[in-house]
Protein backbone atom coordinates (compact mmCIF):
# COMPACT_ATOMS: atom_id res chain seq x y z
CA UNK A 1 0.00 0.00 0.00
CA UNK A 2 1.59 3.22 -0.94
CA UNK A 3 1.03 6.53 1.22
CA UNK A 4 2.07 9.87 1.40
CA UNK A 5 3.50 11.78 4.41
CA UNK A 6 2.74 15.58 4.75
CA UNK A 7 3.36 18.62 6.95
CA UNK A 8 0.07 20.63 7.38
CA UNK A 9 -0.37 24.32 8.26
CA UNK A 10 3.42 25.12 7.60
CA UNK A 11 5.03 25.84 4.07
CA UNK A 12 8.51 23.43 4.93
CA UNK A 13 8.95 20.34 6.00
CA UNK A 14 9.82 18.30 9.36
CA UNK A 15 7.72 21.39 11.29
CA UNK A 16 3.77 21.84 11.22
CA UNK A 17 1.64 19.04 11.91
CA UNK A 18 2.27 15.70 10.09
CA UNK A 19 -0.28 13.39 9.12
CA UNK A 20 0.03 10.04 6.60
CA UNK A 21 -2.49 9.53 3.51
CA UNK A 22 -2.87 6.07 2.66
CA UNK A 23 -3.14 5.91 -1.10
CA UNK A 24 -4.13 2.33 -1.94
CA UNK A 25 -7.57 0.40 -0.59
CA UNK A 26 -6.76 -0.76 3.09
CA UNK A 27 -9.20 -3.77 4.80
CA UNK A 28 -11.33 -1.99 7.57
CA UNK A 29 -9.33 -4.11 10.24
CA UNK A 30 -5.75 -3.12 9.22
CA UNK A 31 -6.54 1.07 9.30
CA UNK A 32 -6.32 1.02 13.12
CA UNK A 33 -3.20 -0.89 13.24
CA UNK A 34 -1.56 0.93 10.56
CA UNK A 35 -2.43 4.07 12.35
CA UNK A 36 -1.12 2.70 15.63
CA UNK A 37 2.33 2.18 13.93
CA UNK A 38 2.65 5.28 11.95
CA UNK A 39 2.09 7.32 15.17
CA UNK A 40 1.48 10.36 13.82
CA UNK A 41 -1.61 12.21 15.18
CA UNK A 42 -3.73 11.15 12.18
CA UNK A 43 -3.62 9.09 9.59
CA UNK A 44 -5.99 9.45 6.31
CA UNK A 45 -7.48 5.88 4.12
CA UNK A 46 -9.04 8.51 1.07
CA UNK A 47 -11.10 6.53 -1.39
CA UNK A 48 -11.90 8.28 -4.59
CA UNK A 49 -15.50 8.01 -5.68
CA UNK A 50 -15.75 10.47 -8.41
CA UNK A 51 -15.11 13.45 -10.17
CA UNK A 52 -14.11 16.02 -7.31
CA UNK A 53 -15.00 13.70 -4.40
CA UNK A 54 -13.69 11.11 -1.84
CA UNK A 55 -14.89 9.14 1.39
CA UNK A 56 -12.60 9.29 3.47
CA UNK A 57 -11.65 7.47 7.58
CA UNK A 58 -9.67 9.14 9.98
CA UNK A 59 -7.42 7.38 12.62
CA UNK A 60 -5.49 8.70 16.05
CA UNK A 61 -3.15 6.08 16.78
CA UNK A 62 -5.70 5.48 19.70
CA UNK A 63 -8.55 5.32 17.34
CA UNK A 64 -11.13 6.01 14.69
CA UNK A 65 -12.14 9.93 14.56
CA UNK A 66 -15.36 10.81 13.24
CA UNK A 67 -13.84 14.67 11.78
CA UNK A 68 -10.97 16.45 12.07
CA UNK A 69 -9.05 19.35 10.22
CA UNK A 70 -5.36 19.15 9.26
CA UNK A 71 -6.39 15.45 7.92
CA UNK A 72 -8.82 17.02 5.82
CA UNK A 73 -6.69 19.67 4.50
CA UNK A 74 -3.67 17.70 3.69
CA UNK A 75 -5.68 14.94 2.00
CA UNK A 76 -6.99 17.26 -0.71
CA UNK A 77 -3.84 18.66 -1.36
CA UNK A 78 -2.26 15.41 -1.37
CA UNK A 79 -5.06 13.92 -4.08
CA UNK A 80 -4.26 17.31 -6.12
CA UNK A 81 -5.18 20.80 -6.81
CA UNK A 82 -9.28 21.57 -7.19
CA UNK A 83 -12.56 21.78 -5.31
CA UNK A 84 -13.38 18.37 -3.40
CA UNK A 85 -16.37 17.03 -1.69
CA UNK A 86 -14.75 14.88 1.21
CA UNK A 87 -17.11 12.69 3.06
CA UNK A 88 -16.67 11.45 6.69
CA UNK A 89 -18.37 9.62 8.95
CA UNK A 90 -21.09 12.41 10.07
CA UNK A 91 -20.00 15.51 7.32
CA UNK A 92 -19.63 16.83 4.02
CA UNK A 93 -17.34 19.50 3.64
CA UNK A 94 -15.73 21.47 0.38
CA UNK A 95 -11.78 22.03 0.38
CA UNK A 96 -10.16 23.96 -1.94
CA UNK A 97 -6.74 22.57 -2.51
CA UNK A 98 -4.15 24.17 -4.46
CA UNK A 99 -0.53 24.03 -5.39
CA UNK A 100 0.70 25.69 -1.54
CA UNK A 101 -1.92 24.39 0.79
CA UNK A 102 -5.53 24.16 1.00
CA UNK A 103 -8.50 25.82 2.86
CA UNK A 104 -12.20 23.59 4.02
CA UNK A 105 -15.55 24.60 4.70
CA UNK A 106 -16.42 23.76 8.42
CA UNK A 107 -19.69 23.55 10.38
CA UNK A 108 -20.46 25.82 12.98
CA UNK A 109 -19.78 24.35 16.00
CA UNK A 110 -22.57 22.49 18.91
CA UNK A 111 -21.28 24.68 22.32
CA UNK A 112 -22.12 24.60 26.04
CA UNK A 113 -20.18 26.67 28.68
CA UNK A 114 -19.18 24.50 31.53
CA UNK A 115 -17.09 25.00 34.56
CA UNK A 116 -13.15 25.23 33.63
CA UNK A 117 -12.16 24.69 37.18
CA UNK A 118 -11.36 20.93 36.21
CA UNK A 119 -9.67 22.37 33.23
CA UNK A 120 -7.66 24.91 35.06
CA UNK A 121 -6.58 22.06 37.03
CA UNK A 122 -5.22 19.59 35.32
CA UNK A 123 -3.14 22.31 33.12
CA UNK A 124 -1.97 24.34 36.16
CA UNK A 125 -3.18 27.69 34.57
CA UNK A 126 -3.32 30.05 36.85
CA UNK A 127 -6.93 30.69 35.93
CA UNK A 128 -9.04 31.01 33.25
CA UNK A 129 -12.14 33.14 31.96
CA UNK A 130 -14.48 30.18 30.62
CA UNK A 131 -14.54 27.35 29.40
CA UNK A 132 -16.98 25.58 26.24
CA UNK A 133 -17.83 21.46 24.94
CA UNK A 134 -17.63 22.19 21.92
CA UNK A 135 -18.94 19.71 19.20
CA UNK A 136 -17.74 19.90 14.98
CA UNK A 137 -19.20 17.24 13.17
CA UNK A 138 -18.87 14.81 16.25
CA UNK A 139 -15.41 15.37 17.26
CA UNK A 140 -15.64 17.31 20.80
CA UNK A 141 -12.95 19.58 22.39
CA UNK A 142 -13.04 21.07 26.03
CA UNK A 143 -11.88 24.99 24.86
CA UNK A 144 -10.65 27.53 27.63
CA UNK A 145 -10.51 31.02 27.32
CA UNK A 146 -7.71 32.52 29.55
CA UNK A 147 -5.09 35.95 29.76
CA UNK A 148 -2.50 33.67 30.96
CA UNK A 149 0.64 32.92 29.07
CA UNK A 150 0.37 29.65 27.56
CA UNK A 151 4.50 28.63 26.88
CA UNK A 152 4.78 27.01 30.06
CA UNK A 153 1.98 25.11 30.78
CA UNK A 154 2.83 21.58 32.21
CA UNK A 155 -0.25 19.91 32.23
CA UNK A 156 -1.21 16.55 34.01
CA UNK A 157 -1.63 14.01 31.05
CA UNK A 158 -3.49 12.22 33.64
CA UNK A 159 -5.57 14.80 34.99
CA UNK A 160 -6.18 16.45 31.25
CA UNK A 161 -7.33 12.96 30.06
CA UNK A 162 -9.96 12.89 32.83
CA UNK A 163 -11.27 16.15 31.92
CA UNK A 164 -11.46 15.07 28.17
CA UNK A 165 -12.72 12.03 29.23
CA UNK A 166 -15.70 13.24 31.34
CA UNK A 167 -16.37 15.27 28.80
CA UNK A 168 -16.90 12.46 25.72
CA UNK A 169 -13.39 14.84 23.89
CA UNK A 170 -10.73 13.91 22.27
CA UNK A 171 -8.65 17.12 23.08
CA UNK A 172 -8.29 19.80 25.85
CA UNK A 173 -7.40 23.07 23.87
CA UNK A 174 -6.40 26.32 25.87
CA UNK A 175 -6.61 29.95 23.90
CA UNK A 176 -4.94 33.31 24.42
CA UNK A 177 -5.62 36.61 22.56
CA UNK A 178 -2.28 37.77 21.34
CA UNK A 179 -3.55 40.44 18.90
CA UNK A 180 -6.80 41.17 17.07
CA UNK A 181 -5.61 39.12 14.38
CA UNK A 182 -3.42 36.17 16.10
CA UNK A 183 -4.51 33.70 18.72
CA UNK A 184 -2.30 31.05 20.63
CA UNK A 185 -3.28 27.78 21.40
CA UNK A 186 -2.27 24.26 22.35
CA UNK A 187 -4.43 21.47 22.81
CA UNK A 188 -3.45 18.24 24.50
CA UNK A 189 -5.37 14.85 24.16
CA UNK A 190 -3.12 12.11 26.06
CA UNK A 191 -6.62 9.82 26.20
CA UNK A 192 -6.56 10.16 21.92
CA UNK A 193 -2.81 9.17 21.85
CA UNK A 194 -1.55 12.73 21.23
CA UNK A 195 -0.23 14.17 24.31
CA UNK A 196 0.17 17.26 22.49
CA UNK A 197 -1.34 18.41 19.01
CA UNK A 198 1.11 20.40 16.90
CA UNK A 199 -2.32 22.40 14.92
CA UNK A 200 -5.94 21.13 15.35
CA UNK A 201 -8.13 22.25 12.94
CA UNK A 202 -11.18 20.98 14.13
CA UNK A 203 -10.44 23.08 17.28
CA UNK A 204 -9.79 26.30 15.08
CA UNK A 205 -12.92 27.40 13.62
CA UNK A 206 -14.82 27.38 17.33
CA UNK A 207 -11.41 29.47 19.03
CA UNK A 208 -12.09 31.65 16.24
CA UNK A 209 -15.82 31.84 16.88
CA UNK A 210 -15.15 32.22 20.59
CA UNK A 211 -12.09 34.96 20.71
CA UNK A 212 -14.18 37.01 18.02
CA UNK A 213 -17.14 36.75 20.73
CA UNK A 214 -15.23 36.95 23.69
CA UNK A 215 -12.40 39.32 23.08
CA UNK A 216 -13.67 40.92 19.62
CA UNK A 217 -10.72 39.73 17.67
CA UNK A 218 -11.17 40.16 13.95
CA UNK A 219 -13.41 37.68 11.95
CA UNK A 220 -10.03 36.39 10.18
CA UNK A 221 -6.96 35.52 12.66
CA UNK A 222 -3.91 33.28 12.50
CA UNK A 223 -3.76 30.53 15.60
CA UNK A 224 -0.71 30.15 16.57
CA UNK A 225 -0.11 26.25 17.39
CA UNK A 226 2.95 23.65 17.75
CA UNK A 227 6.02 26.13 18.88
CA UNK A 228 6.22 24.53 22.29
CA UNK A 229 7.49 21.20 21.40
CA UNK A 230 9.04 21.78 18.00
CA UNK A 231 6.23 21.79 15.35
CA UNK A 232 5.13 25.15 14.73
CA UNK A 233 1.69 25.86 12.96
CA UNK A 234 -0.07 28.40 11.18
CA UNK A 235 -3.43 28.13 11.08
CA UNK A 236 -5.69 30.56 8.86
CA UNK A 237 -9.37 31.18 10.18
CA UNK A 238 -12.45 32.98 9.23
CA UNK A 239 -14.20 33.20 12.10
CA UNK A 240 -18.13 33.69 10.32
CA UNK A 241 -20.95 31.84 11.62
CA UNK A 242 -22.63 29.80 8.92
CA UNK A 243 -19.42 30.65 6.80
CA UNK A 244 -16.04 29.12 8.91
CA UNK A 245 -13.44 27.90 6.87
CA UNK A 246 -10.05 26.42 8.24
CA UNK A 247 -6.72 26.31 5.89
CA UNK A 248 -2.80 26.81 5.88
CA UNK A 249 0.06 25.97 3.95
CA UNK A 250 0.76 22.19 3.41
CA UNK A 251 4.62 20.78 2.58
CA UNK A 252 5.84 16.76 1.19
CA UNK A 253 7.97 15.03 3.68
CA UNK A 254 7.91 11.43 2.77
CA UNK A 255 6.46 8.73 0.72
CA UNK A 256 6.93 4.87 0.17
CA UNK A 257 4.76 1.21 0.80
CA UNK A 258 3.69 -0.51 3.19
CA UNK A 259 4.56 -3.88 2.88
CA UNK A 260 1.32 -5.78 3.98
Amino acid sequence: MRFRIVDVFTDRPLVGNALCVVLDPCPDDLQPLVAREVNLSETTFPTVTGAGAYDMRIFTPGGEIPFAGHPSIGTAWVLGPGRWLQHTRQVTVVVEADADGARMSQPDPEVVEQDPAAAVAATGLPGAHAAWRVDVAGTVHVLVATDSPLEDVRPSMNAVADVTAAAGAVGLGLFRRLDDRTVHVRVFGPGSGIPEDPGTGSAAGPVGLLARAHWGTDVDLTVRQGDEIGRPCRIEVHAEPGSVTVGGRVAACAEGRFNL
